[in-house]
């Protein structure tokens, strides 16, 4: 029999599958969706780096800034060369228009990972 978690009645498969729907919200540009179920998948499961990034990646999308970046920030603590995510939070405050810690993980995202996207972004001619 499948272990529950809580009052919920929720399962590992269920957080899964909602893991899974949260992932084909996103691609159907409903990021709010995509929030509210992976908020209960974090809640059972607060160490899972590829929810939290996914959450952080949601709340980007929806304009979300400050989440986005309290979210990016704890993947890079537990996964402090996850190039993506250092891309992803450079691309977080250069939409709050803080130039010089974006132009930082730009230039870190490139380092770990020469991505054609993540060295035009870093400018290191500049």
């Amino acid at each position: 029999m499948p272990e529950i978690s809580g009052s919920t009645g929720r399962t590992p498969e269920t957080h899964v599958i909602d893991y899974r729907a949260a992932e084909q919200l996103l691609s159907a540009r409903d990021p709010r969706g995509a929030v509210k179920l992976l908020d209960s998948v974090i809640a059972a499961h607060p160490e899972n780096t590829a929810a939290r990034l996914l959450r952080a990646r949601a709340f980007f999308a929806a304009a979300q800034l400050r989440p986005a970046e309290l979210e990016f920030t704890i993947v890079l603590e537990r996964e402090p060369d996850n190039a993506f995510a250092h891309f992803a939070l450079a691309r977080t405050y250069e939409r709050q228009g803080r130039s010089d810690q974006a132009r930082r993980h730009f230039r870190l995202a490139a380092a770990l990972d020469p991505n054609p996207e993540f060295l035009k972004a870093a400018r290191f001619d500049s």
